[in-house]
């Protein structure tokens, strides 16, 4: 392994079991068997042993609990990088969180920075403040990736700033691998029935109240069950409408899932209801599964992805009436609809493992 000159370090103060993490330990992972002196600066320590041994870990001085809020986290470790930064000079920093005050930091001491930026800026670029500074800092990282063409577009239109599209890199071995660990365990015990999952965090982001909505106008007209599968600060919202509607019998909340592929693997449909994306991992996985997706239109990435619709169905944002329509339609046209389940599944190519990760390697060794 060729020793570089510069230290790499990885920016992600909080790590937990969304498609941003998944990335950011495949890309580390792989960089660590090309480079030396890498290491993460993240506040979960208790994520090291999924790293690989040689990556060494800069984390806060104070041992910040699991519950504690996130915006503590960044802080702590964002104060650490700046303490690490102020002595190692010839350091290389790639951010995949916080990334506005990273790239302030390393501005101010004069250190190269990367940028990952993951999610869209429409879900807050119409506040003129926010879409002033952000731009106004971000023009000054060394380099912007971003995971869609359409987010790409998005920032150069919107926000007059360059940037550069890697797919995110997708390990089909692992997908299919952790779905096939359920199959002796049924979730979805009824014949006949029309198996709905729900993959995301809890938040306003992802919208699942549009979901359940849909499901309770539904109720009455299909058998059914859905399966809603993550965390968040919208847990108990989403508990009350159900228990509100009656609709504890046909849909399941799994908290916390280590392995929502073998959930996801014995279902019909995967619906995405976000407002917003970059370049929704959960989709990929769904369409390496070869399940029917049905999305909102949302900005950025389910459009490349579902081929403008050929390779599955679109509703409007936030109208559950749009997305129940959508339901009874694949439910009534399922045989007809199997070709756009393909279509998105050989559409996978352009997401090679492989071809993606040495694309990420390619741009960051230029610093380094």
């Amino acid at each position: 392994m060729p020793k570089n000159k510069k230290n790499l370090i990885f920016f992600m103060p909080f790590i937990d079991r969304g498609g941003v993490e998944k990335n950011l330990l495949l890309i580390a992972n792989y960089f660590s068997k090309k480079i030396s002196n890498i290491k993460v600066c993240t506040s979960s320590l208790n994520k090291r042993k999924i790293f690989n041994k040689n990556i060494k870990f800069l984390s806060p001085s104070i041992d910040a609990p699991e519950k504690i809020n996130i915006r503590i986290k960044y802080f702590l470790c964002l104060y650490t990088l700046f303490k690490f930064l102020c002595s190692n000079k010839n350091t290389v920093v790639f951010t995949f969180q916080a990334n506005i005050y990273c790239v302030l930091i390393c501005k101010i001491l004069n250190v190269k920075v990367i940028v990952r930026s993951n999610s869209s800026p429409s879900g807050w670029n119409h506040n003129f403040l926010k879409k002033f500074f952000y731009k106004l800092i971000m023009s000054k990282a060394d380099k912007i990736i971003v995971n869609s063409f359409e987010f790409r577009n998005q920032m150069q239109k919107e926000l007059n700033l360059k940037t550069k599209c890697i797919y995110n890199p997708l390990d089909i071995s692992i997908i299919k691998n952790k779905s096939n660990k359920g199959k002796n365990e049924l979730f979805f015990k009824e014949k006949n029935l029309l198996k709905l999952v729900n993959i995301g965090r809890f938040t306003d982001q992802k919208d699942q109240i549009t979901i359940l909505k849909a499901i309770n106008k539904l109720k009455l007209k299909l058998k059914l069950k859905l399966i809603i599968i993550g965390y968040g600060e919208k847990k108990y919202e989403l508990f009350r409408y159900i228990k509100k509607n009656n609709l504890s019998r046909i849909v399941k909340i799994k908290d916390r899932i280590s392995n929502p592929y073998k959930i996801l693997y014995q279902s019909d449909v995967f619906i995405l209801s976000s407002k917003f994306e970059g370049l929704p991992n959960v989709l990929l996985e769904a369409a390496v599964l070869k399940k029917f997706i049905i999305s909102t239109k949302c900005p950025t990435g389910p459009k490349e992805i579902l081929l403008n619709g050929k390779g599955g169905l679109f509703f409007k944002i936030g109208n559950y009436k749009d997305l129940s329509n959508k339901i009874v339609f694949y439910n009534n046209n399922k045989k007809k609809l199997k070709q756009r389940t393909l279509a998105t599944f050989k559409n996978l190519r352009k997401y090679d493992f492989d071809n993606n990760l040495k694309r990420y390697y390619y741009e960051v060794i230029k610093f380094l």
